[in-house]
């Protein structure tokens, strides 16, 4: 997919601001969004038609670029599975979650994911950690309980926004696992296309289907589609192959508080002082997972 490497002076702080402001801001604002989606389609189709049609778009532009297609099967049914996770379960979950729950709160639990891959992968990979990172992962905990009010309920909206972090989280490190099998347009194309037909076939299966068309909720869906899939993926691919990794990661603390400001703006939600001060809690903890390693970098500084 191409924009080319050095296009764009990431050394440039303006031009380097401006693609992490546009590319989160896109992220944050895609679950308000959403959620006005939802007055004209049912959850599960809105999503499905959404990561579907963006994946054929994807899937189209990367086949005439030619760009490198896995020929095994078993390479194949990996992409499915991580389109299952990273798609199906993250993006279900956070279009259910918006039934009950704010689009604020919503993004703030989605994106606890970064919390999640530091316990997951200690846990299944053995990956090891820092300790700034493990203050990082406590303090954003801690966050998520302020930000519920001080009491973490069992309510349903609460739980699938969790579940989308957890989701984000296993496919993360599936990512990590196998994404170097891929080129990285081929393999978020078809793991968005493999997800949102997943979406079409839970949404036949598991809810009372609505689609009201009409141009709001045309324009919903090419919204989401476009903009907030294709663009937004390119944007932060594109930083994290002509950035530092850590650096770029470290600013996708940003994208929830676009989805509380969007939010508030779009929906007019209410932010209250317990949802504020526990999401810069979690921000914080967000910040600190990613915070870069300076020795090991100066170790491999002068190892080249």
């Amino acid at each position: 997919m191409g924009i080319p490497k050095g296009d764009v002076d990431l050394n440039n702080k303006w031009a380097f601001a401006l693609l992490v402001i546009l590319t989160t801001s896109l992220m944050g604002s895609s679950f308000a969004v959403g959620k006005m989606g939802m007055v004209h389609v049912s959850p599960l189709l809105l999503v499905g038609m959404r990561f579907t049609l963006a994946g054929l778009l994807m899937g189209t532009i990367v086949w005439m670029l030619r760009r490198p297609h896995p020929k095994k099967l078993q390479d194949w049914l990996k992409i499915v599975c991580i389109g299952s996770f990273q798609t199906a379960g993250v993006m279900g979950a956070i279009f259910l979650s918006l039934r009950t729950i704010t689009a604020g709160e919503s993004a703030i639990l989605t994106f606890m994911n970064p919390l999640l891959v530091v316990v997951f992968g200690t846990l299944a990979l053995g990956i090891r950690y820092r300790l700034v990172q493990w203050c990082g992962v406590i303090l954003g905990f801690i966050g998520v309980f302020v930000t519920m009010g001080g009491q973490l309920q069992a309510e349903i909206g609460t739980l699938l926004g969790f579940c989308s972090a957890v989701f984000w989280a296993i496919a993360t490190l599936l990512i990590k696992q196998w994404g170097q099998r891929f080129d990285i347009w081929v393999l978020t194309a078809y793991q968005m296309l493999s997800g949102g037909l997943l979406l079409l076939i839970g949404s036949f299966l598991l809810e009372d289907a609505r689609l009201v068309i009409n141009p709001t909720s045309i324009f919903i869906v090419l919204w989401l589609a476009i903009p907030a899939s294709i663009v937004q993926f390119a944007i932060w691919f594109f930083l994290l192959q002509n950035g530092n990794p850590g650096k770029v990661s470290a600013f996708l603390f940003l994208a929830p508080f676009f989805g509380i400001l969007s939010g508030w703006l779009l929906l007019g939600e209410d932010i209250g002082l317990t949802l504020l001060a526990g999401g810069a809690m979690i921000f914080a903890g967000i910040f600190l997972v990613n915070w870069p390693d300076k020795r090991a970098a100066a170790v491999l500084k002068e190892g080249i």
